[in-house]
């Protein structure tokens, strides 16, 4: 299993081949990756937590890029139907995937101190998930799970 999110790496690097990726992807699929999704992107890039559309869009009315909901809204909706960007639903919160353009199940790890999350990709049909559905003669389409703890940093910082 990869996670991506917890352990040190070259922030600037995966900002800018996770842009590379989605603009590639988009090219080829005939997407348009206006400049305000593109923003939108690189917000949800900049920390490994999730962001709510109002602070996404606090962020683009700071920099001129618009002001109404719809705006972050519609960027948000194009980037997590085209699997560039991730709902949490336990959060409310957007984050950006980790492995864009490859079809995995997310599995997402939420520290419930400092509200990091790290994307991590599981087979879903596999482990007790898989047996339980294939018990139950289930078929899983889609399944995405999140789950809370502390992540590294603050365990060694001693959070409660």
């Amino acid at each position: 299993m990869d996670t991506i999110g917890f352990e040190p790496h070259d922030h600037s690097s995966c900002i800018h081949d996770c842009i590379a990726a989605v603009d590639t992807q988009c090219r080829r699929a005939g997407l348009q990756f206006t400049p305000v999704r593109r923003r939108v992107l690189e917000i949800l890039l900049q920390e490994h937590r999730a962001l709510g559309a109002y602070e996404i869009l606090d962020r683009l009315r700071e920099e001129g890029l618009g002001s109404q909901p719809p705006v972050a809204y519609r960027a948000l909706d194009f980037l997590v139907k085209n699997g560039f960007a991730h709902k949490i639903e336990r959060l409310n919160a957007f984050i950006a995937c980790t492995h864009p353009g490859e079809h995995h199940a997310p599995v997402f790890l939420i520290c419930r101190a400092c509200d990091a999350v790290a994307e991590s990709q599981r087979e879903p049909t596999q482990g007790q998930l898989g047996q339980a559905a294939r018990d139950a003669g289930f078929v899983i389409e889609r399944a995405v799970i999140e789950a809370e703890g502390l992540c590294p940093k603050c365990q060694q910082a001693g959070a409660a």
